[in-house]
């Protein structure tokens, strides 16, 4: 999972609820539609219904009353007058008023507007929140005292949370962040993955967090055995659990393949790392940590990297995978990510300890793409 993309889902998310809490609002019966604008004229807009993705045509009389409000708002208090001259291709529009002739028009009685701009703004600044965040496999948790301990890389790090602390968890059988729900820290198991935005201590030791995102992945590793084109699906024997696992590869299943050179480069780079005229300088043991270190080149590259689907991957393909935990009653993950072409990487990690993360890590927040942008 792109993770750069995720704060435009968490955006999206934000300003869905920010819509439906300023709907509230409105008449109970005055029909209303929301998305973003996708044409302006001198007596109205159209716009992109987002829940049935229609065009809706919008008279806006003189009458009709234009506010606009700041991405995140959750009421009118704070919105500011304006008027159709300031709608602009881009914004989101949330309309109310009178339906018109067709089921696709409307008489517009208020526009509450969302300015593209500071949509882009809130977006910018909110991957720059995630990436100067930080992330990890959770290794402890404490509910009582509101803290998770993580391992990032080849350190701990210690996040601290507070009552305003918004936490989120992947459900097991869905890879959009759009379908993770609000949850408890108590809910946060051991071996989740989990990325956090918030403040860092001097040392980078610790962290308190204004939001969590954790999901339950797994990372597979090995040689595709079989393809079921009809199940879109593929099996592997995993080289660090030496079991056979099937993993579905869904319409949201990011599949990608590194060029030889560049799987070539950072499988000398892993062998470099576990030579003995480097293993002085490494902090623990440098199999590890090429492997570590690779894993997170990886991941940062993959958004760059050629994309590449079901019907091009081939019995015998190398692969490395990021898959969802399966579901209760299904033995099957669903692809997060499929990584071809990394032959010389496993051959220089060939127990498995080579990992991606279901996030590109370090490139900003988790994908949350859905809704009008």
């Amino acid at each position: 999972m792109n993770f750069q993309c995720s704060s435009k889902l968490a955006l999206a998310a934000a300003l869905t609820l920010t819509a439906t809490a300023i709907v509230a609002q409105a008449p109970s019966q005055a029909p209303s539609h929301l998305g973003p604008v996708t044409a302006t004229s001198a007596t109205g807009l159209t716009l992109t219904d987002s829940k049935t993705s229609t065009s809706i045509t919008v008279t806006v009389p003189a009458t009709a009353k234009v506010l606009v409000v700041a991405p995140g708002s959750t009421d009118l208090k704070s919105a500011t007058a304006g008027s159709l001259a300031d709608v602009a291709v881009g914004d989101k529009a949330l309309v109310t008023g009178s339906a018109g002739d067709t089921g696709n028009t409307l008489t517009a009685v208020r526009v509450v507007l969302m300015k593209g701009t500071a949509i882009a703004q809130t977006h910018q600044a909110e991957e720059a929140a995630w990436a100067q965040g930080s992330g990890g496999i959770v290794k402890s948790i404490d509910s009582t005292a509101g803290t998770v301990v993580i391992s990032s890389g080849m350190k701990s790090i210690t996040i601290s949370t507070t009552p305003h602390t918004i936490v989120r968890h992947y459900s097991g059988d869905s890879v959009r962040f759009e379908d993770a729900v609000l949850t408890k820290l108590a809910d946060i198991r051991p071996g989740d993955q989990v990325r956090v935005r918030g403040t860092k201590s001097a040392d980078g030791a610790s962290i308190t967090a204004d939001e969590i995102v954790a999901g339950s992945f797994h990372n597979y590793s090995g040689l595709i055995a079989t393809i079921d084109g009809s199940a879109n699906s593929i099996t592997l024997k995993d080289l660090a659990t030496k079991r056979t696992v099937t993993v579905a590869v869904t319409p949201n299943s990011d599949i990608r393949r590194i060029p030889l050179q560049m799987a070539t480069m950072i499988a000398a780079r892993m062998k470099g790392a576990a030579s003995p005229s480097t293993a002085a300088t490494a902090p623990a043991p440098a199999g590890a940590y090429g492997g570590q270190r690779a894993g997170a080149d990886l991941s940062q590259m993959l958004a760059r990297l050629p994309t590449e689907t079901l019907g091009g991957l081939k019995v015998g393909d190398a692969v490395m995978i990021v898959a969802t935990s399966p579901v209760a009653d299904s033995t099957k993950s669903n692809a997060v990510t499929v990584l071809a072409g990394v032959d010389p990487i496993l051959t220089a990690a060939p127990t498995g300890d080579m990992t991606l993360s279901p996030w590109s890590v370090g490139s900003g927040a988790p994908d949350m793409s859905g809704g009008p942008q």
